[in-house]
């Protein structure tokens, strides 16, 4: 797959979550809604927030590079999601959605990884695995 097609697949992967949320969680969701955070309160624009503003997710559509390592620039912009959901108030459920992803090197899935090396920066925030070939969701660590 070439870097060129990375936009589309992320926008395919954050479509694909919206339409479980919808599924199985019996109220309406919105793509790319701003909500202002931080102090003066600026808009952000986040993946999937849900019409009653109870949940909002960030989905990241990564997988393991080819020989097994860790995509270490992308969990850099995973950090990144999980700070700006750190400013949103802890009366919304928060998610981070990972593609599911697991390499023949690894014991882990890449969403097990990113929780277990990472979870002192999430508060609140859920980590969460989805494969959208199977529909199979899967929380895979929270600190609530």
């Amino acid at each position: 797959m070439s870097n060129s097609e990375n936009p589309q697949n992320g926008a395919d992967f954050q479509l694909a979550v919206l339409n479980y949320f919808i599924r199985n969680h019996g109220e309406g969701f919105e793509l790319e809604k701003k909500i202002p955070i931080g102090i003066p309160p600026k808009n952000h624009k986040f993946d999937i927030v849900s019409e009653q503003k109870k949940i909002v997710i960030e989905c990241k559509r990564y997988t393991w590079t080819e020989t097994g390592n860790v995509p270490s620039a992308k969990m850099g912009f995973t950090n990144e999601a999980a700070f700006y959901l750190s400013f949103l108030q802890d009366t919304y459920e928060k998610f981070i959605v990972m593609l599911k992803s697991h390499h023949p090197k690894r014991a882990e899935s890449l969403a097990e990884y990113y929780f277990r090396t990472n979870r002192h920066l999430l508060g609140k925030t859920k980590v969460a695995e989805y494969d959208p070939i199977t529909d199979e969701f899967r929380i895979v660590g929270s600190n609530t």
